[in-house]
C-alpha cells in the first residue's frame, strides 16, 4: 500500500489544521493506522492511532482533547484532526500502516509510511 500525507502548514498557536493520509494499492480497510511526528532534534514519536473498525488510541498523551484521528474507508482516508495547536506540536508528522486490526506504539511495527507533512505552530 502506498501512503500520501498532506495538509500541514504554518498555523498560529491556538489554530486548527486537519492532515490527511491517503492510501493507494490495497484494501486500506484491513490497515491498523498510525500518525507520528518528528520535532527538531528529536526522536520520532507515536501520537495517535485508529483501528480498522474505527476506535481510537492515543498514544501521546499531550493530545487528548485536542487531537482526533478518524477514518474513511470508501476513500482510503485516514484523518487527524488538531486544534488548539501549541508551539510544542512543531514536527513533521506521518502516517503509517501495518497490516493488523490494532495500531500499536512502535514505529518499527509499521510496514508502510507516507512522506510526511510539515506542520509548524508559530507562538
Amino acid at each position: 500500500v502506498q501512503l500520501q500525507a498532506s495538509g500541514g502548514g504554518l498555523v498560529q498557536a491556538g489554530g486548527s489544521l486537519r492532515l490527511s493520509c491517503a492510501a493507494s494499492g490495497d484494501t486500506f480497510s484491513r490497515y491498523a493506522v498510525g500518525w507520528f511526528r518528528q520535532a527538531p532534534g528529536k526522536e520520532r514519536e507515536s501520537v495517535l492511532g485508529i483501528s480498522v473498525s474505527g476506535t481510537s488510541y492515543y498514544y501521546e498523551g499531550s493530545v487528548k482533547g485536542r487531537f482526533t484521528i478518524s477514518r474513511d474507508n470508501a476513500q482510503n482516508t485516514v484523518y487527524l484532526q488538531m486544534n488548539s495547536l501549541k508551539p510544542e506540536d512543531t514536527a513533521v508528522y506521518y502516517c503509517a500502516a501495518k497490516f493488523a486490526v490494532l495500531p500499536t506504539r512502535g514505529d518499527y511495527e509499521y510496514d508502510y509510511w507516507g512522506q510526511g507533512t510539515q506542520v509548524t505552530v508559530s507562538s
